[in-house]
């Protein structure tokens, strides 16, 4: 089966870290793109960082630059999420996902800015709670 699992969350004291790990399942996952993304209960899902395949650039969410880090072990073939400074509103389940048409994340005025169709290869995601 073809997917990308996250593990590494928990639940965490606000100014806490965590780090979250994706990993492909049936296929490789350093040909891709790949965005972190997350929801929270009655939110929609936002796009919280992406690195890209062809370069390797990276790209955040407003809400987490500057916390948040992304970045890709290619002998592993999984890509991380640092989380730092962590706030009660980064609370949510937290899911990788694989852009089938693009090699390099989308930004808007240098944020980064995806179309949710393009992306597949869901993971079940991970859970992250931060408590004040």
């Amino acid at each position: 089966q073809v997917q990308l699992v996250e593990s590494g969350g928990g639940l965490v004291q606000s100014g806490g870290s965590l780090r979250l790990s994706c990993a492909a399942s049936g296929f490789i996952l350093d040909y891709y793109a790949i965005g972190w993304f997350r929801q929270a209960p009655g939110k929609e899902r936002e796009g919280v960082s992406c690195i890209s395949s062809s370069d390797g650039s990276t790209l955040y969410a407003n809400s987490v630059k500057g916390r948040f880090t992304i970045s890709r072990d290619k002998a592993k073939d999984t890509v991380y999420l640092q989380l730092n400074s962590l706030k009660p509103e980064d609370t949510a389940v937290y899911y990788c996902a694989a852009n089938l048409m693009r090699t390099r994340c989308r930004d808007s005025g240098g944020l980064y800015s995806p179309v949710g169709h393009e992306y597949g290869y869901w993971g079940q995601g991970t859970q992250v709670t931060v408590s004040s």
